[in-house]
């Protein structure tokens, strides 16, 4: 089984060399405690929990699983103690406001704790990350008392929280929510409906359960303009904070799933449970959508993270493990076969884990730039500041969630590949890290969800194409000063320019084509989605690579062994990786009648 460690070298050469976090964080309103020891310390430290206390949990939380006893779920050996030890630690409340408890540090530094969590022991992971989501709903929407009510607890984790929105009938469209929320005298409403695949939904880790429930009212119009947000406790709380009767909110089961089977995944079901309205009626939508394109960056994580830990399970194994000689000749004298690290085809799929990792971290760190200047944003009050930045981190969030967690699920397979007949063994541990990898392409929205949302709403409705001139701006304007370089710099400079013009040539191609054909938004935007992101990151490996150019001159934090492995891993990703934005761009621009022109009854003869 894979042991975790923590990735710090990679990370300390992004926040410090690559992107420049001390000086981004001395210029937030609430970055004054983040100084570079206080960062130190908060890496060093959440990496010892993560690699001496989750990590051991990682493979006996999945033999385990969770189990039901009449409503009540108990987590696997070892959970409980372990989520005591992080609250302990204070862990959970590390961006949230200090009048509720928090240390009101930047959102940035959530996820660096989360990418360490979630890489040593994802299904762990999902418990506080769900009350996140919770806790942001209720600080932005919910009213004085509320917050006073809920967040000390939540941001101390005493408390946990849920997002209920699916139901049986309805996923992604959520216009089709049937769950009722009637009005009471007293202020309050009876809930009534079933929820399902809610994480965390039930456990036994905190003392009491926050669900955040979307319903709709009785006079409520049909659709997504009819539904409204509800705070539903497990437990009653008392007019003083103490816990009074337990609500008639229960999980009905467990979903039975193919992975993060540590998770609790429960069906809820409300019977005129007691809830409170957060928000304005018929507002609900908008409210849970708050935070939203944080909450897709947190699952862009779980791609990241199993891209990092099936590479820190394959590495070793490769050399390791012994077969036949490499083509080249023999390397390990001394023994009978060489390591498989030795061989061509081996390398290109460490190579590959590699480069996803290194790469996705990139994308995600710099896209948390942008999540703590929303949340300063909305901190100050100033919500156009935080509409401006939530509508540049739209742009980049379903490339990050879409790309990253296919890439990520990808690298997840190459692990039992370099396995051999091993990596299909439970006992190695790498066949763990696929079946849990395999979700992060479903929820929060499906990868074909992502790109419909890119190419669909922020490329074509929203910006008319702006976004991406945006992107590719900066994409153009990193690589000109290099064009005319030798070596590896000029050609990948060339290649990122090459590529930026490119797609925004794509862009306005598929535009056009709209106008006269509108099924080739949805017959083109997968590949779109996947084009974009081989682009992106292309971009950020081209950044790294000039950083590490620059440190090996000038002198910098790290070996110089360390820099010239960021280049030779920027030059696979260039040479390797990134020519597979060539299929995607044929794929997206073939004609939709190859998609659309068989007849439904003709799918299957049977």
């Amino acid at each position: 089984m894979p042991q975790y460690k923590a990735p710090l070298r990679d990370m300390r050469f992004l926040l410090n060399e690559v992107f420049d976090y001390p000086a981004h964080y001395a210029s937030l309103p609430n970055g004054e405690d983040a100084t570079p020891d206080m960062v130190d310390a908060i890496l060093e430290g959440c990496a010892t929990f993560c690699e001496e206390v989750l990590s051991p949990l990682y493979l006996t939380g999945d033999q385990e699983g969770c189990t039901i006893n009449d409503g009540e779920v108990t987590t696997p050996k070892g959970y409980k103690e372990a989520y005591a030890e992080y609250a302990a630690g204070g862990w959970q409340g590390l961006a949230h406001p200090k009048v509720y408890g928090g240390q009101e540090l930047p959102m940035s530094l959530n996820l660096l704790k989360s990418e360490m969590m979630g890489t040593a022991n994802w299904p762990f992971t999902m418990y506080p990350g769900l009350s996140l989501g919770c806790m942001n709903t209720i600080y932005l929407h919910g009213n004085d008392k509320q917050k006073e009510t809920y967040l000390p607890p939540l941001i101390e984790g005493r408390w946990a929280g849920t997002m209920c929105l699916t139901e049986p009938q309805c996923g992604t469209d959520l216009g089709q929510v049937k769950t009722k929320a009637e009005p009471q005298a007293d202020g309050s409403y009876k809930l009534t409906g079933t929820k399902i695949f809610i994480s965390s939904g039930e456990h036994d880790l905190t003392e009491n359960i926050i669900h955040i429930v979307l319903a709709r009212l009785p006079d409520a119009p049909k659709g997504t303009r009819g539904i409204s947000l509800f705070i539903v406790p497990k437990f009653i709380v008392n007019a003083d904070g103490s816990l009074g009767e337990r609500n008639t909110v229960k999980a009905g089961a467990l979903e039975h799933k193919m992975g993060i089977r540590a998770s609790a995944t429960c069906v809820m079901n409300f019977d005129d449970a007691t809830g409170y309205m957060i928000s304005q009626p018929n507002k609900g939508l908008e409210a849970m959508f708050t935070f939203m394109n944080s909450a897709r960056i947190g699952t862009a994580l779980q791609g990241l993270a199993h891209a990092e830990l099936s590479y820190q399970g394959s590495l070793p194994y490769a050399k390791e493990r012994r077969s036949m000689r490499a083509l080249s000749g023999k390397k390990d004298a001394e023994h009978t076969a060489d390591a498989l690290i030795w061989h061509a085809d081996v390398r290109r799929m460490l190579l590959t884990q590699k480069a996803v990792a290194e790469g996705a971290r990139a994308m995600i760190y710099s896209s948390a730039k942008l999540a703590d200047l929303m949340v300063a944003g909305a901190a100050k009050g100033d919500m156009k500041e935080y509409e401006r930045y939530d509508d540049k981190l739209g742009f980049y969030t379903p490339i990050l969630k879409g790309f990253i967690t296919e890439l990520g699920l990808e690298c997840a397979n190459i692990g039992m590949q370099v396995f051999g007949g091993h990596g299909y063994i439970k006992e190695h541990g790498m066949e763990l890290i696929a079946r849990d990898a395999r979700i992060a392409t479903l929820y929060e929205g499906t990868t074909g969800i992502q790109a419909l949302d890119l190419l669909g709403r922020k490329v074509l409705l929203q910006s008319r194409g702006k976004v991406v001139s945006e992107f590719t701006g900066i994409m153009t304007a990193q690589a000109k000063p290099h064009l005319l370089d030798g070596g590896p710099i000029g050609s990948m400079a060339r290649a990122c320019f090459k590529r930026a013009l490119q797609w925004k040539g794509l862009t306005l191609r598929i535009m056009l084509r709209a106008a006269k054909d509108r099924d080739i938004v949805s017959s083109a935007c997968a590949d779109y989605l996947m084009y974009a992101g081989y682009v992106m990151m292309g971009h950020f490996w081209l950044q790294q690579a000039l950083v590490a150019q620059e440190k090996l001159k000038t002198g910098g934090k790290e070996s110089p062994e360390f820099y010239k492995a960021k280049i030779q891993t920027a030059e696979f990703y260039f040479e390797r990786l990134l020519p597979r934005a060539d299929a995607h761009k044929k794929s997206m621009l073939a004609p939709t009648s190859s998609v659309m022109q068989m007849d439904n009854e003709h799918f299957m003869f049977s």
